[in-house]
């Protein structure tokens, strides 16, 4: 059986030439960056390159972008460390309700420690009214935490304008771009943005590997403490190879960004209209224009999600039902919760994300699938029967 991918949202293969990239700095090049010999110049030369990569995506200064090991780690940096610079000054945050769990139990932690957390809720297609942070903000706020687009619903936030406002209040802004980094063009002036997420794994480039870009002049505690690495902002022997794969993978994306969005948003379009011709009793969730190119998310009434993924999976179509970090908790989706579904429509969710190397007999093959798999689904709980 030939398997069809289509998670791209939760992680992607990384690409043959970010791999290539990568293979001296694990045995022959393998100096540490600190060390001052030539070995250790080697290699923070490649540090320092990959910077420079990153930036070019960003539209930053290289001094501004510090490598992390996760977009986890650089959520929670941004909120905890940033937050933690500025308790002389508030002890307030605002966020969404849609925002990943690396930003939501963080904002919790820092609830349960003494800070005061609002979330601000979202429209029907999960979309942020920029006047609905602005009736948030307090004497006390010091930091606004909005995600550039959600993972489940792929629903794109108006960014530029919430950060035009933050920027006139002098209240920092942090935005999580892990789902748009590489995929969607990001200009941290353009957007007003004062730290920003992204995680290498997303864009094609390897796992355990992200960075934050920190503005100049931002105040910021280091999350970690030790060697006082990256400038003293992120302590800890630098992963080499993969900051060597996650900047190869951010300046191919800045390359072939244009090329690879109408790609995806071709196949994803082709797949969405497909599965909507054949499918009855089904709707998509997220906003119908302003969403990422890649993400088709949908409700099927009358099939449970997770026995869709797991009947799609065995016909050789891997998709998901939402966060693949909350897989498998039982729990309906928060980012479905606050857009108002009922639960019928929560309870048939899943979520399709196409990619590079995906193909248009591929979406047709999948849209095949997926109408006999639902029609199935559909026929069993009719006759009392179970998936």
């Amino acid at each position: 059986m030939t398997r069809i991918y289509l998670d791209h949202a939760a992680t992607t293969p990384a690409d043959p030439r970010v791999v290539e990239a990568m293979a001296p700095y694990w045995n022959e090049a393998f100096g540490n960056p600190s060390s001052a010999h030539s070995f250790g110049m080697d290699a923070l030369d490649a540090v320092e390159q990959a910077r420079r990569q990153v930036a070019g995506l960003l539209f930053c200064k290289p001094e501004e972008v510090v490598f992390t090991g996760s977009g986890t780690e650089s959520d929670n940096s941004a909120l905890w460390a940033a937050g933690r610079a500025l308790a002389a000054k508030g002890n307030h945050i605002i966020t969404t309700r849609i925002e990943h769990h690396a930003v939501l139990h963080c904002a919790r932690f820092m609830a349960e420690n003494g800070w005061d957390v609002t979330y601000v809720d979202v429209d029907k297609y999960g979309l942020v009214d920029p006047d609905d942070i602005r009736k948030a903000v307090t004497p006390k706020t010091v930091l606004v935490s909005v995600m550039h687009a959600n993972n489940e619903i792929g629903t794109l936030q108006p960014l530029e304008s919430i950060g035009l406002m933050l920027k006139r209040k002098g209240i920092l802004f942090h935005t999580d771009a892990v789902q748009t980094a590489g995929h969607v063009p990001i200009d941290v002036n353009r957007m007003n943005l004062d730290l920003l997420s992204l995680s290498g794994h997303k864009l094609y480039g390897p796992k355990g590997v992200g960075a934050l870009f920190i503005r100049t002049g931002t105040p910021f505690v280091p999350f970690l403490q030790g060697g006082g690495h990256e400038k003293g902002r992120r302590s800890s022997t630098h992963n080499v190879p993969g900051i060597v794969g996650l900047g190869a993978a951010c300046s191919i994306a800045q390359e072939e960004m244009v090329q690879e969005s109408n790609h995806t948003g071709r196949l994803r379009n082709l797949l969405r209209d497909e599965i909507l011709k054949s499918v009855p009793d089904i709707s998509v969730n997220g906003h119908p224009d302003k969403r990422l190119q890649n993400n088709l998310n949908v409700s099927v009434l009358g099939v449970d999600g997770e026995a869709l993924l797991l009947n799609m999976d065995l016909e050789g179509v891997a998709v998901s039902s939402g966060s693949a970090c909350s897989s498998g908790s039982g729990e309906s989706s928060h980012v479905l919760k606050a857009l108002g579904l009922p639960a019928e429509k929560m309870q048939g969710s899943l979520r399709m994300t196409t990619g590079r190397s995906n193909t248009e007999q591929e979406m047709r093959r999948a849209a095949d699938i997926f109408t006999r798999v639902v029609k199935r689904l559909r026929d069993l709980s009719a006759s009392g029967g179970s998936a």
